[in-house]
């Protein structure tokens, strides 16, 4: 049983923008705009070991994501979960799957490659409008 509300999947099947939330070590939240593939049980997405984002996610990895439907703003799901895995990427090959979804042509690997990572996030609840 996937925790995606019913007639919310279109969400997370569209190469739509997800905002991942994560907690500073100050207890402060960030959240930015990323790219995600969805596989029906797990929200990946690529990011470094470089950024903020990574060293939030190892001291919480607590997360939100909400994404919402451009074609009707107040649509939304948000999906609560937890970072699972962080599965290094040192070739990008998830960072180019993800360029693909997203129509992004690329010509070899991003040069931070070397730093890339993948969460791998199990949501445990969410919310829709």
């Amino acid at each position: 049983m996937t925790i995606v509300p019913k007639g919310y999947e279109d969400l997370l099947e569209r190469p739509l923008f997800a905002h991942l939330a994560t907690i500073r070590p100050d207890g402060r939240p960030q959240v930015n705009p990323m790219w995600f593939a969805w596989d029906g049980e797990f929200i990946r997405f690529t990011n470094t070991t470089t950024r903020y984002k990574y060293r939030n996610v190892q001291a919480n990895p607590e997360v939100s994501v909400s994404i919402n439907d451009p074609d009707q703003p107040y649509r939304y799901v948000e999906l609560r979960g937890t970072v699972e895995r962080i599965d290094p990427d040192p070739t990008g090959a998830f960072f180019s799957e993800l360029a693909e979804r997203y129509g992004l042509e690329l010509d070899g690997p991003p040069a931070d490659a070397p730093d890339r990572i993948v969460y791998v996030i199990r949501p445990h609840s969410s919310s829709h409008q």
